[in-house]
């Protein structure tokens, strides 16, 4: 594991004046696999900045001494320069919510992947679920992946079935939603894609896969990547799983699931919580 002291934010060389050098650019894109990668993901919460602040401070001072996986937090776009500020020198990564397909120009409401890296993001979480069911197409999500890619952010793509069936008819959804983008990516390009697979009848009910289904997940994302491209380049790629991640579930899922990491939601908007997720991986 990784000492905070040999690092900066994310794993990566301390950012100097809120802007990221290339050559932490290059290191961003090699995480190691091997250590988990945790993301937070705010939504739209909390209501006020100072609020924001204040939990973004609580996260930072949680993962100041022990040795912990790769962390990042997505918080609301209009909060996120306030908490870019909070998470200078320290080891937790910013991450946006979304990103636009469109890199300048007349798009009202949208955010480039330049602007975020501009910004400080290095990660975007890309095709939620709560996007998809707004409208969000297939079709978006990969020209989505491909402007961060060019915008040299880290996409995580979010994959998951609306519900399961005793057929397995869901394993054609899932496949749908990978192939929609990994087909029109290069083996280079794939490898620093994350895939964060959240079923949707699990995120905010209180439900969650079993560690078995999440295995199962795993494997079937990885055999997808492989007929797609080949075996070395899915296996390098790093998946995440997402749908009431909590501290009392997260170890077994860790260890069981075969996952790289947790794409959070609820529980990262308290603080304890989500450093307990951080730690059951460790």
């Amino acid at each position: 594991m990784r000492s905070h002291a040999e690092v900066g934010r994310g794993g990566h060389p301390c950012r100097n004046s809120g802007t990221l050098t290339e050559s932490a650019h290059a290191t961003i894109f090699h995480m190691k696999k091997t250590i988990p990668l945790i993301v937070g993901n705010w939504k739209c919460n909390p209501v006020t900045e100072l609020h924001a602040v204040a939990l973004a401070v609580a996260v930072v001072k949680a993962h100041q001494k022990a040795e912990t996986p790769y962390v990042a937090i997505a918080p609301t776009a209009l909060h996120s320069a306030a908490v870019a500020k909070k998470l200078t020198s320290s080891p937790i990564t910013l991450a946006a919510q979304n990103v636009s397909s469109f890199a300048v120009g007349a798009h009202t409401g949208e955010q480039s992947a330049a602007q975020l890296k501009d910004g400080g993001v290095e990660l975007v979480i890309i095709g939620h679920s709560e996007r998809r069911a707004a409208g969000e197409t297939d079709v978006e999500v990969s020209a989505k992946v491909q402007a961060t890619l060019a915008g040299k952010l880290i996409p995580i793509v979010c994959i998951g079935e609306k519900k399961r069936d005793t057929n397995g008819n869901f394993f054609t959804e899932v496949e749908t939603q990978i192939r929609s983008f990994a087909t029109e990516l290069a083996p280079a390009q794939l490898k620093k894609v994350v895939i964060a697979y959240e079923p949707i009848w699990a995120i905010g009910t209180g439900e969650t896969a079993t560690n078995d289904d999440v295995k199962e997940m795993q494997l079937f994302i990885e055999s997808i990547l492989t007929k797609i491209h080949d075996r070395p380049t899915a296996q390098s790629v790093r998946l995440l799983y997402g749908g009431s991640v909590k501290p009392h579930n997260a170890a077994e899922l860790h260890r069981v699931g075969g996952m790289g990491g947790f794409l959070v939601g609820g529980a990262s908007l308290k603080a304890a919580d989500f450093s307990a997720i951080c730690k059951a991986v460790i």
